[in-house]
């Protein structure tokens, strides 16, 4: 029971890594508070969830939504919260940096960014608190090594990466901060959203793209729900106490550094 007597808050927990983060954290003893846009679909995940779970919709983007989720979490979390998963996050519309539009740079920055920020800056006095605390934020292979069409979103995974290394050094020794960096994904929305871009951009049918990513996988597959999963649950538990600012590759080889 890795998180017994422990509590966390998930942002973005109504989509499939959210939930499923949410889900070990309450099945290795652990209590958590969830946050997502949609209150309907918050509410079925905690009752598929169960008792140890609750959750209260927000924008990740609104200061004030933010700060009322954080007051809810700590109501229902008994004034504690042990681990921060910022989860939250934007693709946008990807395509040839000429075509983009400044609403859409701006909203991929405030989704990924500033909603990182927002949690982490209302969290981190009621870790420095109780004495302890592990945050752990999502970038992403793009975040790593720019992807061609998604330069708006390469550029806010980018920078959560260099958030993530100055708090590293910042809270230390009392929260650790890491973040996780997927590559392509299956079964989530931000897969959808990528692959349908792609298929308009490149001109391939969705076979064909998804062969094409494939390819450049060492490891021959795209990444699971669960090696997300894995990698981040354990950058936030015990087993990792040693691991502050690292940017964690979940890609199968496609990005080593």
């Amino acid at each position: 029971m890795e998180f017994a007597n422990q509590t966390a808050l998930v942002t973005g927990a109504a989509g499939a890594i959210g939930k499923g983060i949410a889900a070990r954290l309450i099945q290795e003893g652990g209590r958590v508070f969830i946050t997502d846009l949609d209150q309907g679909r918050l509410d079925a995940v905690c009752a598929e969830l169960g008792p140890n779970c609750h959750g209260a919709a927000a924008d990740v983007t609104a200061e004030d939504q933010v700060r009322l989720a954080v007051q809810a979490a700590l109501a229902a979390l008994d004034d504690r919260i042990d681990v921060l998963v910022n989860v939250a996050g934007a693709v946008g519309q990807g395509g040839p940096v000429e075509a983009m539009t400044l609403d859409n740079w701006e909203s991929v920055f405030a989704v990924n960014c500033r909603g990182t920020f927002l949690f982490t800056r209302e969290v981190v006095p009621v870790m420095k608190r109780g004495g302890r605390g592990s945050i752990v934020n999502f970038s992403s292979k793009s975040g790593k090594t720019g992807s061609a069409l998604m330069s708006a979103y390469s550029a806010a995974k980018a920078a959560t990466i260099g958030f993530t290394q100055a708090l590293a050094f910042e809270l230390a020794p009392v929260i650790r901060v890491n973040c996780v960096c997927p590559g392509i994904t299956e079964d989530t929305g931000v897969w959808s959203n990528v692959s349908a871009d792609y298929v308009e951009n490149l001109k391939l049918p969705l076979p064909e793209v998804v062969k094409k990513f494939t390819s450049k996988v060492p490891l021959g597959r795209l990444a699971r729900i669960s090696d997300v999963v894995d990698a981040t649950c354990f950058l936030a538990s015990a087993r990792a106490d040693y691991m502050t600012g690292q940017a964690v590759n979940i890609t199968g080889g496609r990005e080593m550094h």
